[in-house]
């Protein structure tokens, strides 16, 4: 009996040393990957033209990337429909880690309330690894306009529903949303004008075709500093270095209109949590780069600080339940 006993022991302890053991080897290959991660070039897809602000934000980055990480970050432009052509294709590839995508306000964010049918899932088919920059819009308008503030441009709007208009990119691009949403807000009502684009829109804007716009700093700017535009308010939640006499929305007396586009990095759903961990370490010491952060302020923007992670994905949400409600006020019709 004493040996069917001794037996049975040791078969026990040789079945928890095999289950122990396996379940050792199952964790080891996520490790051994993170730990050699990267072992070959990272694919960084950004869904539009090269020479944007969002294309020269990347290379800048993936430069400090690509020296800090000792494997190359290389930037594919993947452009068409808005950014969706690229964001789905990120959407598709192997979730190992060696393929991110640069995620919008637009793309991620606005798009779902703006399509009736969107390929690409921003919150099954994706993990957020660390939001980027923040760019407020700034509320311009043609010089020779009789408003010279922003209250002056609200009473006049009041008094005249719909005779102010104003120009956008282009519809439920940030430069339309960001102006239906100080609408709301304010109570008045003007008349879009929408764009192929953000420079023809300023043009129009300049030469007095269009009343006013929310624009972005970086392409605004220099048409303020040559006296063509004026600034009456930006719709960040601080002031901009760059322009420092802006007053903020909140401080001119319209809290709740602010509004930014922001940028970020997302990764596949399914890449490995420690994979998706180091990224997100790695892109927060490259935003925290001296050239990067000279870079953010000359362009208007604000580096996203600390918003990784679960942070990420809580602010994505906020940001997708904010547009939801901003094209339903608008009225825009989903395509």
């Amino acid at each position: 009996m004493k040996q069917v006993k001794s037996f049975r022991s040791l078969i026990s302890m040789l079945s928890t040393a095999t289950v122990a053991g396996s379940m050792a080897f199952a964790g080891a290959p996520q490790e051994a990957k993170a730990q050699e991660y990267p072992s070959r070039a990272i694919a960084w897809v950004v869904p539009f033209t090269p020479g944007g602000i969002t294309d020269t934000a990347s290379r800048l980055v993936a430069k400090v990337l690509t020296e800090n990480m000792g494997q190359s970050v290389v930037i594919e432009n993947r452009s068409g429909a808005g950014g969706m052509i690229g964001t789905e294709y990120v959407a598709r590839s192997a979730p190992d880690g060696y393929t991110w995508i640069y995620a919008t306000q637009g793309t991620m964010a606005s798009n779902p309330s703006l399509y009736k049918t969107l390929r690409y899932d921003p919150k099954k088919d994706f993990v957020p690894v660390r939001a980027m920059m923040a760019t407020p819009t700034v509320l311009v308008v043609n010089a020779d306009r009789p408003y010279k503030t922003v209250q002056e441009l609200v009473e006049y709007a009041k008094k005249n529903p719909g005779k102010v208009n104003f120009g956008s990119a282009g519809p439920g691009t940030g430069t339309h949303l960001s102006a239906e949403l100080f609408q709301a807000v304010a109570g008045i009502k003007m008349t879009h004008i929408p764009y192929k684009g953000s420079a023809p829109a300023l043009n129009d804007l300049v030469g007095g075709a269009v009343d006013v716009m929310f624009d972005y700093p970086v392409s605004a700017g220099p048409h303020i500093r040559a006296g063509k535009l004026r600034a009456l308010v930006m719709t960040g939640r601080s002031r901009l270095n760059s322009i420092p006499d802006v007053p903020t929305v909140a401080e001119a007396g319209f809290p709740g209109a602010e509004m930014t586009s922001w940028s970020g990095i997302m990764v596949p759903a399914g890449t490995p949590e420690p994979v998706v961990k180091r990224i997100s370490d790695e892109l927060g010491k490259a935003l925290a780069h001296p050239e990067v952060q000279t870079y953010a302020e000359t362009n208007g923007s604000t580096i996203l600080k600390d918003v990784a992670l679960e942070k990420f994905a809580a602010y994505l949400d906020a940001e997708m339940k904010l547009l939801a409600d901003v094209v339903k006020r608008a009225g825009i019709e989903p395509k």
